[in-house]
């Protein structure tokens, strides 16, 4: 049996372990945090649990190839409840005007347009493209090559489904949401076409997520981040996996061309693999004796952006269940604030689950989106990280209190979590957990395998733009696939 170390214990170091133990590897993942999870991740703060990663989940519906996926590394079962809420998405503008994005796509529709009666050519293009979209799915597919236990199965007749798709994919990719937003007459409809994913993001991935909404799929899983996780160790645990938590891999060890283990501590764990699922951003640059300077990883420095966020969580001692579940409000005056200017704010609103908040109270967290990295960066270099934070929490629960009262006076609890914390608990790049895709740019897809090294394999959601969870767990899956092409092993995915 070969033994394999996994970098991080992340969604994609926990699939990637599963996998592996399943096709007969002997498996230890390394995790320097004390949870597994990694970006998807949640916490708790006097008595309240804040997510901060998952806000709802590609594959959580029952009739993707990616439920399958989810369902085969633990993450979902039938014992977990899914949630689609609807509206998913409620912005309200300066002059009162309230516009939802619902799940179902004729609800939507007249909406839309008993807001903007004046858009009806506009709306019914947005409709009819979101009816199109809607049938893409993300395909999980066997590598050339492996030997699998049962091939992928992913049937010719929803690839053929997916086509009349690919060029509107295409037409929408060459504006952002914001410029998208433009032909709109109403500015209630822009400002939520400009808000639901960020004004600077690629147009294509707007009309994607509307897509996976009507779809059916797009749900939040009982627990959240934390749960997900949680089931996924578990499942990993039960196959004979080993986790070592509170263990930072220091370096891939080389030696005449491939990897040989991992120096923890100053000491080489050996190993015949390494599947390296740490941010690859960050990692081909500080997980090797030399930065790895093949052509995917420049293109990887010069083309990643990275999307950044800084989480505000409140504990609020009232019952907010009758508020809406995400909210935004086009604020009545600009803030400024860590560097950013804010024209709009919200919050998610967890008052409907359990065990997020001591009874009677709620958990709420304000997601402010930007690139503040270097306005904290500075803030810990100059001894002022901590009085910053606080500037900037009571900024914002200020905005959102004029916009919500139930709130003012009622925050017992707050939490800021800025892209340095993202950055020193996952090792990611400037803190970032996904990429941005702007106008113009198309999907990138980054080798698994580097090729100046043998036995190293990379996975994570970093691998192909714009990333999140279901790259995280369909790379961990290929890495495995690789791994069992080059030692001739059958990989055991049921898929």
């Amino acid at each position: 049996m070969k033994k394999v170390i996994i970098v991080g214990a992340g969604i994609s170091g926990l699939a990637a372990g599963i996998y592996a133990r399943e096709s007969g590897f002997e498996t230890t993942i390394y995790e320097s945090h004390s949870i597994p999870g990694g970006a998807s991740t949640s916490w708790r703060r006097g008595g309240y649990l804040f997510e901060g990663g998952m806000h709802w989940l590609t594959g959580s519906s029952e009739r993707t190839q990616l439920n399958r996926l989810w369902r085969e590394v633990g993450a979902l079962d039938d014992s977990v409840r899914i949630t689609r809420r609807d509206p998913f998405f409620n912005m309200t503008d300066q002059n009162g005007t309230t516009v939802s994005l619902y799940r179902d796509l004729a609800t939507l529709r007249e909406h839309f347009l008993s807001i903007a009666p004046d858009d009806k050519k506009e709306i019914e293009k947005l409709i009819k493209d979101v009816r199109l979209l809607s049938s893409v799915q993300m395909p999980a597919m066997d590598i050339k090559g492996v030997r699998v236990k049962t091939k992928a199965s992913f049937p010719a007749s929803m690839m053929l489904s997916m086509l009349p798709a690919l060029p509107r994919m295409a037409y929408y990719s060459k504006y952002s949401c914001k410029e998208y937003a433009a032909r709109y007459k109403s500015p209630a409809l822009r400002l939520l076409l400009e808000n639901i994913i960020g004004e600077e993001y690629n147009a294509s991935g707007m009309m994607f997520t509307i897509a996976t909404l009507i779809s059916g799929d797009g749900g939040y899983p009982e627990g959240g981040s934390l749960a997900m996780a949680a089931r996924m160790a578990k499942k990993f645990l039960s196959l004979g996996g080993t986790i070592q938590y509170k263990t930072a891999v220091d370096q891939v060890s080389i030696k005449n061309g491939a990897a040989d283990g991992v120096m923890i501590g100053g000491e080489l764990v050996p190993a015949d693999a390494v599947i390296i699922t740490r941010d690859a951003r960050s990692a081909i640059d500080t997980l090797f004796d030399q930065p790895i300077h093949e052509p995917w990883a420049e293109r990887m420095r010069s083309d990643t952006v990275p999307m950044l966020d800084t989480f505000v969580c409140l504990g609020v001692a009232a019952d907010l269940s009758h508020l809406p579940e995400r909210m935004m409000f086009q604020l009545d005056q600009s803030l400024c604030c860590a560097g950013l200017e804010l024209n709009v704010i919200g919050y998610n609103n967890y008052a409907g689950y359990a065990g997020y908040a001591p009874e009677g109270c709620t958990a709420l967290t304000a997601v402010i989106i930007g690139d503040s990295y270097d306005f904290w960066k500075k803030a810990r270099v100059n001894g002022t990280y901590e009085e910053e934070k606080r500037i900037f929490a009571e900024t914002i629960i200020e905005a959102l209190s004029a916009k919500v009262p139930e709130i003012r006076g009622k925050v017992t609890v707050c939490d800021v979590a800025t892209p340095l914390t993202y950055e020193r608990y996952l090792g990611s790049y400037k803190g970032s957990w996904m990429s941005y895709m702007k106008k113009g740019q198309s999907n990138v897809v980054y080798p698994c395998k580097p090729d100046s090294m043998k036995n190293v394999y990379f996975a994570g959601q970093r691998l192909r733009s714009p990333g999140g969870l279901p790259v995280a767990l369909t790379s961990g899956r290929t890495a495995v696939q690789y791994l069992c092409f080059d030692t001739d092993s059958v990989f055991q995915g049921n898929i």
